[in-house]
């Protein structure tokens, strides 16, 4: 008695198909066809078909598409005008700060102006105080007792008297 194993058929098995391709071939085939089959009886059954899905699929997103489009132009167009009112806005600023540094300007100079001024008239002071000490020295030699009373008199004065305002 001879025992074959399971691997000796499973070896046969295999030779047995691969000696006729025709059959494996035509296995194949009814498998496919019957595959195939199935599925339009299944796709007529059921009354879908993925054509006109993926139709009514591609419409929507071009319709999305568009949509997201019309929003993105529009929202861009809000965002050239908030821009277009930033340039605007800053142009006001830099013609306000123009004219106030114009404004600082002649400021300084009128300020400049009015130092000088006064320094002048300090000096014009200063000039008639010297000439007016000048002036008394002679009559303090002749009269000294005169000249406490005139200089107590002419003090008294001047403490009690506003100065005049200069005339531009």
């Amino acid at each position: 008695m001879i025992e074959v194993t399971s691997r000796d058929a499973t070896t046969s098995g295999i030779a047995r198909l691969g000696s006729q391709p025709i059959a494996l071939a035509a296995g194949a085939l009814i498998v496919i066809v019957l595959g195939v089959g199935s599925i339009a009886l299944w796709r007529a059954y059921t009354g879908t078909s993925p054509e006109p899905d993926r139709i009514v699929a591609t419409r929507q997103l071009q319709a999305r598409t568009a949509q997201a489009s019309e929003q993105l132009v529009e929202k861009t167009k809000g965002l050239e005008a908030t821009q277009q009112e930033s340039i605007d806005q800053l142009q006001v600023v830099q013609d306000q700060l123009q004219t106030v540094r114009r404004l600082l300007a002649a400021q300084q100079a009128e300020a400049k102006r009015l130092s000088e001024q006064v320094s002048g008239l300090t000096q014009a002071i200063d000039g008639l105080r010297q000439s007016f000490a000048s002036a008394q020295a002679p009559e303090a030699s002749g009269a000294p007792a005169a000249r406490n009373k005139s200089t107590r008199s002419h003090a008294t004065r001047s403490a009690h008297r506003k100065p005049a305002k200069s005339r531009d």
